[in-house]
C-alpha cells in the first residue's frame, strides 16, 4: 500500500489536509502492534531499529519509484509515531 502509484487527489468528504500523514500513522500502528504479536519477545531496540529502516526503505522507494509518491520527513515522523503507539498497544492489551 505504500509503494503503490499516487494518484489524483478526488475530495470525498472525508478527505481532509494532512489525511496522508494519518494513514502513515495508522498503518505502523497496526504493523507495530503486529510485529510485537508476532515476536512478543524483541527488545525495544531490536524493534525500533527494524521498523524505522522499514519506514525509511519505503519512503526512498517512493521517492526512486518516481509514480507520483515522494519522500518527506513527516511522513518518516508520523511512521515512528505510529509504530510507537503500537507497540503502546500492544503492551496495553497484554495486561489483560
Amino acid at each position: 500500500m505504500l509503494l503503490r502509484p499516487g494518484g489524483q487527489n478526488i475530495d470525498y468528504w472525508f478527505v481532509f489536509q494532512g489525511i496522508d500523514k494519518f494513514i502513515h500513522l495508522s498503518t505502523f500502528v497496526v504493523l507495530g502492534f503486529c510485529f510485537m504479536a508476532a515476536f512478543p519477545k524483541t527488545k525495544f531496540s531490536t524493534f525500533i531499529q527494524i521498523m524505522l529502516i522499514y519506514a525509511l526503505l519505503t519512503e526512498i522507494l517512493q521517492d526512486e519509484m518516481m509514480m507520483g509518491r515522494s519522500l518527506e520527513l513527516y511522513d518518516l515522523f508520523a511512521d515512528t509515531a505510529g509504530v510507537l503507539l503500537g507497540r503502546l498497544l500492544f503492551n496495553k492489551t497484554k495486561q489483560f
